[in-house]
């Protein structure tokens, strides 16, 4: 089982044994082709994953050459595929259930608009249906059966992928108490032997019942019974047993605790997140059966007395998640759901990211953030080439209209930047390089760049005090390594940070670094007000790679890359996302982007893609043959020099470049198969 992020959720994926892309010849009705999946998990335990999971997913893709998918629009399918309750179905990926048809055929874009599935148009040349199969009811996918490969030039290739799910329906369910006397009341806890109760909650109170049930002389429960202790109490008819988890700090602080109660034949033990287990050890003797027979109470107790003021989620009791939303919702004092996850998870969120509240959970708002993902932790990365530029235009401070009598000096006199918090990384090879420049309304600028020697210069110039140069030479940083860039002036104090080292420390005598115009990456096309140093930097900008880059709540790289419609950018000459850790072995002199086919053979033709990673591969054996040529023609030299046998070893060379190539060659397509051929295309070779 695999674990995964994306931009906002975090996936579960679930390995089968046939993963890859399987081909598939000479099966038709009375031979069909059959594969069954075995999953790294248990029928029972995938069955409980996706129940459990907001969405479920497979992806489905069915590559044909004159081999038909469904047999649209109104014969019997060809291929169909087995789920849950060893069901046959017969929609394909992309589709919906009860629907005999493929992806194409719903958004209404097959090849042949006859057909619901481009394999069914029965082309003699290499086509493909792909698409997610989604009804979690349905799945996972258990059997593939496929009919129509065996007639003349038929041919198919398929993949089914792993069952991937994200979400947990019940992590988040939770139920807000509003005064002592409220409660929930479910059917009666059966834990004769054994017990096993888990559950979240964050409280003010400093006291309160979690959940109580009680027999005619038997009873459990589990307590807050002061700020910095949990109870937890039961009784079998052998008197009370009490385990007590002390804490050193206040548990009421209305942030999430975690408790997890468990009593069966040998112990009872209590545990409060991360702290010490209590464990208490069962009498040797008397009474071992939990005898309940009242109504199970959560919030509350019986006598509606200590009731919990607070909230209690994911409450499990042997395993079985009990639904507090839906009770809640017909419960007078109760509400559903519980608000305030921020204050416990807003630390989560990353890099300027803020915490968004939500019904069931929280998410990090990474609008103002350099960075991406749930939490905001990804970066945005892109690599320049030389006179490569973007710009972010900053609204004027004020609006200033043609008939306005006030000076310019006037209508900004106000607007002075109490501030600069800049923070961006970047790899080069390239010197002298202008990495970012910022310019005001007043011809005044800041300057970051790597002078010809590769130190680090950030330069002021500022109207009243001229030019401040301020420079980084504790090394070349122009040595294809990232680096990390922080720097923050606050006032009149400036701060420079380089790889999370203090370099710098200053104190302007005054500084009215206000209205700013606009900041430029890479090369400046305004170039009047430039000193000499920075304009030679700029002569070719920025080459090499630039990552999330941030001034103060503005995010100009990720803007270009993400909204370049809509934010105040402007990008010129030739800007390539990019992850700059990826590239940092990489030679920055000529950046090369290397593109990876998203389709499961690596092909470039799509009606072609065994044969296209015959070609990718040949590409590699054509080099390895021509080192083998060179190195023959030197011995060949060799030997003309010093035996005198000129014509004798000519000859023998020849006979050599006709052999060992065929032979290569055949012994290369003996051996090859269609796992390698898949493998291989995915790779970009350069000789």
């Amino acid at each position: 089982i695999l674990f995964h992020l994306t931009e906002d959720k975090i996936w579960t994926a679930v390995q089968h044994n046939t993963t890859g892309l399987t081909r598939v010849q000479g099966a038709d009705p009375e031979k069909p082709y059959t594969m069954s999946f075995n999953y790294n998990s248990s029928a029972e335990q995938l069955e409980a994953m996706i129940n459990s999971a907001e969405y479920c997913e497979q992806e489905a893709a069915y590559h044909c050459k004159k081999s038909r998918l469904l047999n649209t629009p109104n014969g019997m399918p060809f291929a169909w595929w087995v789920g849950r309750a060893n069901e046959k179905h017969l929609y394909w990926g992309g589709s919906l259930p009860g629907i005999q048809q493929c992806a194409c055929g719903l958004e209404e874009s097959c090849l042949d608009m006859r057909y619901f599935c481009n394999c069914d148009a029965d082309r003699e040349e290499w086509t493909n249906d792909t698409g997610l199969l989604a009804f979690k009811d349905h799945l996972p996918v258990t059997q593939i059966v496929i009919t129509d490969t065996n007639r003349s030039n038929s041919e198919a290739a398929w993949k089914i992928g792993p069952l991937r799910c994200y979400g947990d329906r019940q992590f988040w369910n939770a139920a807000s108490f509003n005064t002592e006397a409220s409660y929930l009341h479910f059917p009666t806890f059966h834990a004769e032997v054994s017990a096993d109760i888990s559950f979240f909650f964050k409280t003010t109170a400093v006291s309160g019942v979690f959940l109580e049930n009680l027999g005619i002389k038997d009873f459990i429960r589990v307590e807050i019974s002061s700020p910095k202790e949990i109870t937890f109490s039961i009784d079998v008819g052998n008197g009370p047993t009490e385990a007590t988890v002390q804490s050193p700090t206040p548990l009421n602080d209305n942030q999430w605790h975690y408790v997890r109660a468990e009593r069966n034949l040998k112990q009872t033990s209590l545990q409060v997140d991360s702290l010490p287990r209590k464990v208490l050890e069962a009498p040797a003797e008397g009474h071992f059966r939990l005898q309940l027979n009242s109504q199970l109470f959560v919030g509350g107790t019986a006598s509606r007395q200590k009731g919990f003021l607070g909230c209690i989620r994911s409450l499990h009791l042997n395993g079985q998640k009990l639904d507090l939303e839906e009770r809640a919702k017909m419960t007078p004092g109760v509400k559903p759901g519980c608000p305030g996850h921020c204050s416990s998870y807003g630390n989560l969120c990353h890099n300027g990211g803020k915490c968004v509240e939500k019904y069931n959970g929280y998410s990090c708002d990474c609008t103002n953030s350099a960075y991406e993902g749930p939490f905001c932790k990804d970066e945005v990365s892109a690599l320049f080439e030389a006179g490569t530029s973007i710009t972010y235009i900053f609204q004027e401070p004020y609006p200033v209209t043609k008939n306005a009598s006030t000076s310019s000096s006037a209508i900004y006199v106000d607007a002075v930047m109490a501030k600069e918090n800049i923070a961006f990384s970047f790899l080069t090879a390239h010197t002298p390089s202008l990495l970012l420049y910022i310019n005001t309304y007043f011809h005044e600028y800041l300057a970051v760049i790597l002078s010809k020697n590769g130190n680090l210069q950030v330069r002021y110039k500022l109207s009243k005090d001229g030019l401040l140069i301020f420079t980084i030479d504790s090394g070349n940083f122009a040595n294809r390594e990232l680096h990390h860039v922080k720097i923050n002036r606050e006032g009149r104090e400036l701060i420079i940070q380089v790889d999370q080292v203090l370099k710098l420390k200053h104190n302007f005598s005054e500084i009215d670094f206000k209205a700013i115009k606009s900041l430029t990456l890479g090369k400046v096309t305004d170039s009047l007000s430039l000193d000499p140093e920075v304009s030679k930097a700029n002569v070719y900008g920025f080459t090499g790679c630039l990552s999330s880059v941030q001034y103060n709540h503005i995010a100009p790289l990720k803007a270009a890359l993400r909204h370049p419609s809509i934010a105040p950018v402007t990008v010129k000459g030739s800007l390539t996302e990019s992850s700059c850790a990826s590239i940092m072995e990489a030679d920055v002199n000529t950046v090369t982007t290397i593109y990876s086919s998203s389709d499961p053979f690596g092909k470039t033709d799509e009606r072609e893609p065994l044969t296209n990673a015959v070609r990718s591969d040949s590409a590699v054996i054509g080099g390895v043959i021509a080192v083998v040529i060179f190195i023959i023609f030197c011995i060949i030299a060799i030997m003309s020099r010093f035996l005198y046998q000129h014509k004798q070893a000519h000859r023998s060379s020849q006979t050599k470049e006709k052999e060992y190539p065929e032979n290569l060659e055949s012994s290369f397509k003996a051996d090859i198969d269609l796992q390698n051929t898949v493998s291989e295309c995915k790779r970009e070779y350069f000789i």
